[in-house]
Protein backbone atom coordinates (compact mmCIF):
# COMPACT_ATOMS: atom_id res chain seq x y z
CA UNK A 1 0.00 0.00 0.00
CA UNK A 2 0.80 3.47 -0.72
CA UNK A 3 1.65 6.28 1.36
CA UNK A 4 -1.51 7.86 0.58
CA UNK A 5 -2.96 4.50 0.89
CA UNK A 6 -2.43 4.58 4.77
CA UNK A 7 -3.68 8.06 4.79
CA UNK A 8 -6.72 7.29 3.63
CA UNK A 9 -7.32 4.39 6.03
CA UNK A 10 -6.34 6.64 8.88
CA UNK A 11 -9.25 8.96 7.94
CA UNK A 12 -11.52 5.94 8.62
CA UNK A 13 -9.74 4.30 11.37
CA UNK A 14 -10.62 8.04 13.32
CA UNK A 15 -14.02 8.64 12.41
CA UNK A 16 -14.59 4.79 13.90
CA UNK A 17 -12.62 5.75 17.00
CA UNK A 18 -14.06 9.06 17.09
CA UNK A 19 -17.37 6.99 17.47
CA UNK A 20 -16.29 4.61 19.75
CA UNK A 21 -15.10 6.99 22.51
CA UNK A 22 -17.15 9.79 21.79
CA UNK A 23 -19.72 7.02 22.73
CA UNK A 24 -17.86 6.07 25.86
CA UNK A 25 -18.07 9.67 27.19
CA UNK A 26 -21.72 9.76 26.19
CA UNK A 27 -22.87 6.91 28.50
CA UNK A 28 -20.07 7.80 31.12
CA UNK A 29 -20.24 11.72 31.61
CA UNK A 30 -15.93 10.54 32.17
CA UNK A 31 -14.19 13.92 31.36
CA UNK A 32 -11.05 11.54 30.69
CA UNK A 33 -12.86 9.87 28.12
CA UNK A 34 -13.96 13.06 26.43
CA UNK A 35 -10.32 14.05 26.32
CA UNK A 36 -9.54 10.66 24.79
CA UNK A 37 -12.59 11.15 21.82
CA UNK A 38 -10.63 14.71 21.49
CA UNK A 39 -7.12 13.88 20.41
CA UNK A 40 -9.28 11.43 18.03
CA UNK A 41 -10.94 14.19 16.70
CA UNK A 42 -7.32 15.71 16.15
CA UNK A 43 -6.02 12.34 14.50
CA UNK A 44 -8.96 12.58 11.59
CA UNK A 45 -8.05 16.11 11.40
CA UNK A 46 -4.00 15.45 10.93
CA UNK A 47 -5.02 12.36 8.47
CA UNK A 48 -6.55 14.94 6.52
CA UNK A 49 -3.76 17.48 6.31
CA UNK A 50 -1.39 15.12 6.31
CA UNK A 51 -2.78 13.16 3.27
CA UNK A 52 -3.54 16.72 1.24
CA UNK A 53 0.46 17.60 1.73
CA UNK A 54 1.62 13.82 0.68
CA UNK A 55 -0.19 14.37 -2.26
CA UNK A 56 1.39 17.72 -3.15
CA UNK A 57 4.79 16.47 -1.75
CA UNK A 58 4.63 13.94 -4.87
CA UNK A 59 4.10 16.23 -7.49
CA UNK A 60 6.79 16.85 -9.84
CA UNK A 61 9.20 19.81 -9.83
CA UNK A 62 7.95 22.82 -12.14
CA UNK A 63 8.81 26.31 -12.57
CA UNK A 64 8.20 27.67 -9.79
CA UNK A 65 9.55 24.66 -7.25
CA UNK A 66 12.17 23.09 -9.44
CA UNK A 67 13.25 21.72 -6.88
CA UNK A 68 10.15 19.33 -6.01
CA UNK A 69 7.58 19.84 -3.54
CA UNK A 70 8.81 17.05 -0.97
CA UNK A 71 9.32 19.47 1.94
CA UNK A 72 5.01 19.77 2.16
CA UNK A 73 5.35 16.99 4.61
CA UNK A 74 6.89 19.09 7.01
CA UNK A 75 3.76 21.48 6.82
CA UNK A 76 1.63 18.47 7.75
CA UNK A 77 3.99 17.48 10.67
CA UNK A 78 4.23 21.17 11.83
CA UNK A 79 0.04 21.26 11.64
CA UNK A 80 -0.58 17.72 13.18
CA UNK A 81 2.33 19.44 16.70
CA UNK A 82 -0.23 22.51 16.68
CA UNK A 83 -3.45 20.41 16.21
CA UNK A 84 -2.20 18.51 19.67
CA UNK A 85 -1.49 21.86 21.40
CA UNK A 86 -4.68 23.11 20.27
CA UNK A 87 -6.39 19.33 21.87
CA UNK A 88 -4.40 19.42 25.05
CA UNK A 89 -5.72 23.06 25.83
CA UNK A 90 -9.32 22.05 25.76
CA UNK A 91 -8.69 19.17 27.25
CA UNK A 92 -6.68 20.87 30.46
CA UNK A 93 -9.67 23.72 30.32
CA UNK A 94 -12.91 20.75 30.56
CA UNK A 95 -10.63 19.37 33.24
CA UNK A 96 -10.33 21.56 35.30
CA UNK A 97 -14.08 22.33 35.20
CA UNK A 98 -14.92 19.14 36.46
CA UNK A 99 -12.41 19.02 39.17
CA UNK A 100 -13.41 21.95 40.58
CA UNK A 101 -16.91 20.22 40.60
CA UNK A 102 -16.71 16.67 40.75
CA UNK A 103 -19.19 14.82 38.69
CA UNK A 104 -20.44 11.27 39.58
CA UNK A 105 -19.50 8.58 36.72
CA UNK A 106 -21.80 5.87 35.19
CA UNK A 107 -21.59 2.93 33.38
CA UNK A 108 -18.12 3.31 33.51
CA UNK A 109 -17.92 -0.79 32.07
CA UNK A 110 -19.78 0.43 28.54
CA UNK A 111 -16.85 3.14 28.33
CA UNK A 112 -14.04 1.38 29.26
CA UNK A 113 -15.17 -1.33 26.71
CA UNK A 114 -15.58 1.21 23.77
CA UNK A 115 -12.54 3.18 24.45
CA UNK A 116 -10.25 -0.22 24.22
CA UNK A 117 -11.61 -1.20 20.78
CA UNK A 118 -10.90 2.20 19.99
CA UNK A 119 -7.67 1.69 21.07
CA UNK A 120 -6.93 -1.51 19.28
CA UNK A 121 -7.77 -0.28 16.25
CA UNK A 122 -5.55 2.97 16.79
CA UNK A 123 -2.43 0.88 17.92
CA UNK A 124 -2.93 -1.85 14.89
CA UNK A 125 -3.14 1.23 12.03
CA UNK A 126 -0.18 3.05 14.12
CA UNK A 127 2.18 -0.14 14.17
CA UNK A 128 1.20 -0.52 10.35
CA UNK A 129 1.60 3.34 9.30
CA UNK A 130 4.98 3.36 11.12
CA UNK A 131 6.68 0.35 9.38
CA UNK A 132 6.21 2.03 6.22
CA UNK A 133 6.84 6.21 7.04
CA UNK A 134 10.53 4.51 7.74
CA UNK A 135 10.25 2.62 5.13
CA UNK A 136 9.40 5.02 2.39
CA UNK A 137 11.01 8.26 4.79
CA UNK A 138 7.44 9.64 4.76
CA UNK A 139 7.56 12.08 8.05
CA UNK A 140 4.30 13.17 7.20
CA UNK A 141 3.23 9.24 8.16
CA UNK A 142 5.24 8.94 10.23
CA UNK A 143 4.32 11.93 12.25
CA UNK A 144 0.92 10.38 12.08
CA UNK A 145 1.81 7.24 13.52
CA UNK A 146 3.42 9.17 16.65
CA UNK A 147 -0.06 10.65 17.20
CA UNK A 148 -1.64 7.69 17.06
CA UNK A 149 0.68 5.52 18.92
CA UNK A 150 0.12 8.52 21.76
CA UNK A 151 -3.51 8.52 21.17
CA UNK A 152 -3.16 4.91 22.33
CA UNK A 153 -1.07 4.99 25.54
CA UNK A 154 -3.34 8.35 26.41
CA UNK A 155 -6.19 5.72 26.03
CA UNK A 156 -4.37 3.08 28.25
CA UNK A 157 -3.54 5.54 30.73
CA UNK A 158 -7.30 6.72 31.31
CA UNK A 159 -8.48 3.48 31.52
CA UNK A 160 -6.46 2.80 34.37
CA UNK A 161 -7.34 5.82 35.87
CA UNK A 162 -11.25 5.12 35.55
CA UNK A 163 -10.06 1.49 36.77
CA UNK A 164 -9.02 3.55 39.86
CA UNK A 165 -12.23 5.33 39.74
CA UNK A 166 -14.45 2.70 40.02
CA UNK A 167 -12.32 0.35 42.76
CA UNK A 168 -12.11 3.85 44.91
CA UNK A 169 -14.89 5.82 44.25
CA UNK A 170 -12.47 8.79 44.12
CA UNK A 171 -14.03 11.12 40.83
CA UNK A 172 -11.68 13.73 41.72
CA UNK A 173 -9.13 11.31 39.90
CA UNK A 174 -11.19 11.46 36.64
CA UNK A 175 -10.06 15.21 35.76
CA UNK A 176 -6.81 14.50 37.33
CA UNK A 177 -6.18 11.51 34.56
CA UNK A 178 -7.40 14.03 32.15
CA UNK A 179 -5.14 16.81 32.97
CA UNK A 180 -2.15 14.01 33.07
CA UNK A 181 -2.90 12.91 29.37
CA UNK A 182 -3.11 16.61 28.15
CA UNK A 183 0.63 17.07 29.51
CA UNK A 184 1.49 14.01 27.80
CA UNK A 185 0.20 15.06 24.50
CA UNK A 186 1.66 18.48 24.68
CA UNK A 187 5.12 16.48 24.90
CA UNK A 188 4.07 14.56 21.60
CA UNK A 189 3.10 17.69 20.33
CA UNK A 190 6.63 19.49 20.53
CA UNK A 191 8.82 16.57 18.78
CA UNK A 192 6.45 16.68 16.09
CA UNK A 193 6.82 20.52 16.08
CA UNK A 194 10.38 20.23 16.62
CA UNK A 195 11.06 17.91 14.04
CA UNK A 196 9.37 19.94 11.20
CA UNK A 197 11.44 22.96 12.03
CA UNK A 198 14.09 20.52 11.63
CA UNK A 199 13.31 19.81 8.21
CA UNK A 200 12.76 22.62 6.94
CA UNK A 201 15.61 24.66 8.46
CA UNK A 202 17.95 21.71 5.51
CA UNK A 203 18.95 19.37 8.64
CA UNK A 204 21.74 17.07 7.45
CA UNK A 205 21.27 13.66 7.13
CA UNK A 206 21.49 11.41 10.15
CA UNK A 207 25.01 9.40 11.06
CA UNK A 208 24.10 6.21 9.03
CA UNK A 209 23.38 7.44 5.67
CA UNK A 210 26.20 9.87 6.31
CA UNK A 211 28.34 7.00 6.39
CA UNK A 212 27.11 5.29 3.42
CA UNK A 213 28.21 8.23 1.38
CA UNK A 214 31.53 8.25 2.46
CA UNK A 215 31.90 4.17 1.96
CA UNK A 216 30.92 4.66 -1.94
CA UNK A 217 32.97 7.62 -2.05
CA UNK A 218 36.20 5.47 -0.39
CA UNK A 219 35.70 3.15 -3.03
CA UNK A 220 36.99 6.06 -5.83
CA UNK A 221 39.81 7.84 -3.51
CA UNK A 222 43.27 7.97 -5.40
CA UNK A 223 46.22 10.08 -4.93
CA UNK A 224 44.89 11.41 -8.26
CA UNK A 225 40.68 11.88 -6.89
CA UNK A 226 39.42 13.08 -3.90
CA UNK A 227 36.76 14.30 -2.59
CA UNK A 228 35.84 17.62 -0.61
CA UNK A 229 32.65 20.14 0.37
CA UNK A 230 30.51 17.45 1.14
CA UNK A 231 27.14 18.70 2.46
CA UNK A 232 24.18 16.78 2.77
CA UNK A 233 20.02 17.67 3.34
CA UNK A 234 16.76 16.06 4.04
CA UNK A 235 13.24 17.66 2.15
CA UNK A 236 10.39 14.89 3.09
CA UNK A 237 11.29 11.70 1.44
CA UNK A 238 14.10 12.81 -0.63
CA UNK A 239 17.95 13.52 0.72
CA UNK A 240 20.35 15.22 -1.41
CA UNK A 241 24.33 14.96 -1.59
CA UNK A 242 26.22 18.06 -2.96
CA UNK A 243 30.33 17.93 -3.71
CA UNK A 244 33.50 18.57 -5.05
CA UNK A 245 35.37 15.88 -7.12
CA UNK A 246 38.90 17.17 -7.93
CA UNK A 247 40.79 14.77 -10.32
CA UNK A 248 43.93 15.76 -12.98
CA UNK A 249 43.33 18.43 -15.00
CA UNK A 250 44.89 17.05 -18.26
CA UNK A 251 41.68 14.37 -18.04
CA UNK A 252 39.49 15.12 -20.92
CA UNK A 253 35.78 16.33 -20.20
CA UNK A 254 34.34 13.05 -21.63
CA UNK A 255 36.85 11.38 -19.28
CA UNK A 256 35.75 13.04 -16.00
CA UNK A 257 31.93 13.11 -17.03
CA UNK A 258 32.67 9.10 -17.09
CA UNK A 259 33.91 9.28 -13.66
CA UNK A 260 31.44 11.70 -12.17
CA UNK A 261 28.22 9.22 -13.27
CA UNK A 262 30.29 6.38 -11.90
CA UNK A 263 30.28 8.01 -8.41
CA UNK A 264 26.63 9.05 -8.59
CA UNK A 265 25.74 5.82 -9.37
CA UNK A 266 27.54 4.33 -6.53
CA UNK A 267 25.99 6.89 -4.03
CA UNK A 268 22.63 6.88 -4.84
CA UNK A 269 22.70 2.95 -4.57
CA UNK A 270 24.25 3.26 -1.69
CA UNK A 271 21.77 5.29 0.05
CA UNK A 272 17.82 4.88 -1.51
CA UNK A 273 16.06 7.93 -2.55
CA UNK A 274 19.62 9.99 -2.48
CA UNK A 275 20.02 12.83 -5.49
CA UNK A 276 24.00 13.82 -5.95
CA UNK A 277 25.07 16.98 -7.24
CA UNK A 278 29.01 16.92 -7.68
CA UNK A 279 31.13 19.59 -9.28
CA UNK A 280 33.94 18.68 -11.14
CA UNK A 281 36.98 20.34 -10.42
CA UNK A 282 40.99 20.51 -11.33
CA UNK A 283 43.04 19.20 -8.34
CA UNK A 284 44.93 22.13 -7.81
CA UNK A 285 41.77 24.58 -8.06
CA UNK A 286 40.07 25.10 -4.40
CA UNK A 287 36.59 26.45 -4.57
CA UNK A 288 36.16 29.51 -1.78
CA UNK A 289 33.37 29.54 0.29
CA UNK A 290 32.15 32.93 2.84
CA UNK A 291 33.89 35.24 1.01
CA UNK A 292 33.80 38.43 3.91
CA UNK A 293 32.04 40.66 0.97
CA UNK A 294 29.18 38.31 0.89
CA UNK A 295 26.55 40.34 2.34
CA UNK A 296 25.34 37.46 4.52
Amino acid sequence: MQVSGYLKLSVVVALATIALKGGAWWVSGSVGLLSDALESLVNLIGALFALAMVTWAAMPADEGHPYGHYKAEYLSSGFEGVLIFAAALAIIAAAAQRFVAPQALERLDWGIALAMIGSALNGALAWAMMRKGRASRSIALEADARHLFTDVWTSVGVVVGLVGVMATGWHWLDPVIAIAVALNILREGGSLVRRSVDGLMDRALDDEARAQIDKALEGFRHPTIRFDHISTRRAGQRRFVDLHMHMPAGWTLGRAAALRASVEQALMSAVPGLRATIQLLPMDVEAHFDDPKDPL
